[in-house]
């Protein structure tokens, strides 16, 4: 394996040249200099609907299945499976109206209070359409564990929903044992991992699905799910009666937004050049990430000492295995003005609640919520020194 340099991945992002110290990252990366030129040069490249008789349609037909290819190295799963869609929100809105047409009155859909709502309100309205009975697994307010899944599932589990770690807290549960405790009841798993990805590397092909973002890890916004194409071949959703019947672009309504597809696979490569060795993509990302991972938890540890030794601040979120996501109040401050005055120091770390509207409830801090600080691969030690020091400021101007 190689080394992970953060001078060098630092000067792939323009972004960082105006100056900001970047903890925005669970709310979308920024973006290197080879993604936008890949957007940029398939937008000015001839293109029409794929096909085979054009240069232009073989070029559409290329970058679909390139994207794809790319996806699939990701996430550790075939191309065939690989759906792409405009969000992670709109796919499982999809898929949600889908299944809840194989539901009945009195079967069971299992949603997290850990999740983001974009993996819980789609399947309570689609429980409630079909009659389907909704249960929910709660965590411990304390270490932000996942509470245990197993007194939930019966006979009736028709699909889980949970997230691979938290948007808000940085909580990973153990989603390959709840997907075998999932399927020994017989049911479905549907995994969210949009926070995850950008952190570790994932291999997903024990969730029956695994959703996420390309833009959380360098790429254009948009949303990606991979499953079995068998699965996929069992599934029927409303959709335009000439387009394709075909597995997987029986999902995708529309056409593709080709530039984006070419900046996704931009962007797995990117992600693959982060120092890992191999003789295939799928080893060079599975390595990169591994050298992010160990990376990333590092420059968390030393974040998270330093703000728990700031008099008056709280942090939320200590599981035994975390994202490097720190989640922070500060007595006397609402979280709004806290980021503010960090905003003014040149350090981007947002407030609220980010979406993930029942942990945050559970936690009592509501859709006010708190500050949240992202660590990313382009994230340096003095990004994380600025931070700090923007909070020990904060701190000694409280008497304004």
């Amino acid at each position: 394996m190689g080394a992970f340099d953060v001078v060098a991945v630092r000067k792939q992002f323009p972004a960082l040249d105006e100056g900001a110290a970047h903890f925005d990252g669970p709310g979308g990366s920024q973006t290197p200099q080879v993604v936008a030129d890949a957007v940029s040069r398939t937008m000015t490249s001839a293109l029409a609907n794929r096909g085979q008789l054009t240069a232009a349609e073989r070029r559409a037909d290329e970058i679909v299945a390139g994207a794809r290819q790319a996806m699939a190295d990701l996430l550790g799963t075939r191309p065939d499976g690989i759906v792409f869609g405009r969000s992670m929100t709109q796919l499982t809105y999809d898929f949600s109206r889908t299944l809840a047409k194989t539901w009945s009155e009195g079967d069971e859909i299992i949603v997290s209070r850990l999740d983001h709502d974009a993996n819980v309100r789609p399947w309570v309205q689609a429980a409630e359409a079909a009659g389907a009975t909704v249960k929910w697994i709660g965590f411990d307010t304390e270490t932000s564990e996942l509470d245990d899944i197993a007194p939930l599932l019966t006979d009736r589990t028709r699909l889980v929903a949970v997230t691979a770690a938290s948007n808000l807290l940085g909580t990973r549960p153990d989603t390959v044992r709840i997907a075998e405790q999932v399927h020994e009841a017989g049911g479905l798993i549907y995994v969210d991992g949009v926070h995850l990805t950008a952190h570790a590397p994932v291999e997903t092909s024990y969730a029956d699905f695994y959703v996420c973002s390309p833009y959380k890890f360098f790429g254009p916004h948009l949303g990606t799910l991979t499953a079995a194409p068998e699965l996929l071949e069992t599934l029927r959703p409303d959709k335009l009666l000439p387009s394709s019947d075909a597995v997987p672009e029986r999902f995708e309504f529309g056409t593709l937004p080709y530039e984006l597809l070419a900046g996704t696979t931009a962007a797995v490569d990117f992600l693959a050049g982060l120092g890992g060795t191999g003789t295939t993509r799928r080893e060079r990302l599975v390595r990169s990430l591994q050298l992010v991972e160990e990376y990333e938890d590092g420059l968390r540890d030393d974040l998270e000492s330093r703000l728990a030794a700031i008099p008056g601040l709280t942090l939320y979120g200590h599981a035994a295995s975390r994202t490097p996501t720190l989640l922070f109040t500060v007595e006397g401050h609402p979280p709004a003005a806290v980021a503010e005055q960090l905003a003014r120091a040149g350090v981007n770390a947002p407030a609220g609640s980010f979406y993930a509207y029942e942990p945050a409830k559970l936690l009592g801090i509501g859709l006010t919520g708190a500050v949240r600080a992202g660590l990313a691969p382009y994230t340096d030690q003095a990004d994380v020194d600025r931070l700090v020091a923007a909070v020990e400021r904060l701190d000694r101007s409280s008497d304004h």
